[in-house]
């Protein structure tokens, strides 16, 4: 069933606290936007709403944290990212307190909400700080086990959730790993790697392609930051040519981090596929992602272009 990962984060945290009740939700009074009602109905006396002022609200998780707490920071995404990106560096980040904020609304997925509330810069903006480990989990049982493998990692989590309801991808048990790339199916002509929302369209552009007999790679690379770099790289190695999916700029953000590896350590050719520098626009999903290169007929011409470029260079 398609759900969005906004409420499979909240389920999921419900479960949690059944189990330790040193978790925490911090709200800035959008509970029925991130559905952080769910924890406040079952633990009231674990819920803090601090009204629209998401600064403090960050302030306010950094010091439980530092009491044996692990606080749940919940908001839109361009809310944390931008209006409280001091307090998540300075206050959270710069000490490395154990404070995890998980953020509803991520890339266009909030459709005619329109740019004020799409976040398309966050990926970029929350990779660059040090010690945050930034994940956008893809449908919800991703998400499930995103939000337990987040309250168990120890120090702070930037996890950007959906608005709209994601199709389902995984099973229950499917491995997910923080840090760990999930391979959807293996290849050798070229790589996909995407992140969160994208996966769906890039599964059906890896699948219009193979029929026109390509072997396409398909990597889930759910962690941004750390990022898994031996992925990437026997990815390099082996198919010799990259496309990079993301509901995000693609400056910064899961394109540039694999630039920034293959760079380093094996030039191949990389097309990146996300939001070309620029704001959306108010409107429904499914044509935000045709307008801006973002459907499954897009990732498919970018797979096009990337073979074209493709070159046997040795690593």
């Amino acid at each position: 069933m398609s759900k969005p990962t906004r409420l499979s984060c909240s389920e999921a945290l419900v479960e949690a606290g059944a189990e330790n009740e040193k978790i925490i939700v911090l709200e800035a009074d959008i509970s029925k936007s991130t559905y952080s009602c769910l924890f406040r109905d079952r633990y009231p006396d674990r819920y803090i709403n601090t009204g629209i002022a998401e600064q403090n609200m960050l302030g306010i998780a950094a010091g439980l944290s530092t009491i044996g707490f692990i606080p749940v920071v919940m908001t839109y995404a361009v809310f944390a990212s931008m209006r409280a990106c001091e307090q998540i560096r300075t206050s959270i980040c710069y000490p490395g307190l154990n404070v995890k904020i998980f953020v509803s609304h991520g890339g266009v997925t909030p459709g005619s909400d329109g740019p004020t509330h799409q976040a398309t810069e966050d990926l970029s903006m929350m990779r660059a700080i040090p010690g945050l480990c930034v994940v956008m989990p893809c449908d919800d049982a991703q998400t499930r086990s995103a939000v337990m493998a987040a309250l168990a990692w120890q120090g702070p989590v930037y996890m950007r959730l959906t608005r709209c309801p994601m199709k389902p991808v995984f099973e229950e048990d499917h491995g997910f790993v923080l840090g760990k790339a999930i391979t959807i199916s293996e290849g050798s002509d070229l790589t996909v790697i995407v992140t969160g929302d994208l996966v769906g369209p890039a599964i059906q552009a890896s699948d219009q392609m193979k029929k026109e007999g390509l072997s396409i790679r398909l990597l889930n690379m759910h962690t941004i930051k750390p990022i898994d770099e031996k992925a990437i790289l026997a990815a390099a190695r082996e198919t010799g040519a990259i496309v990079t999916v993301e509901d995000n700029n693609w400056l910064g953000g899961l394109g540039g981090a694999v630039c920034e590896v293959t760079a380093a350590a094996c030039p191949v050719p990389v097309v990146r596929v996300g939001l070309a520098d620029t704001f959306a626009e108010s409107g429904e999903y499914a044509l935000l992602l045709e307008k801006y290169g973002l459907s499954a007929q897009a990732i498919a011409r970018a797979i096009s272009r990337a073979m074209h470029r493709k070159e046997d260079k040795p690593c």
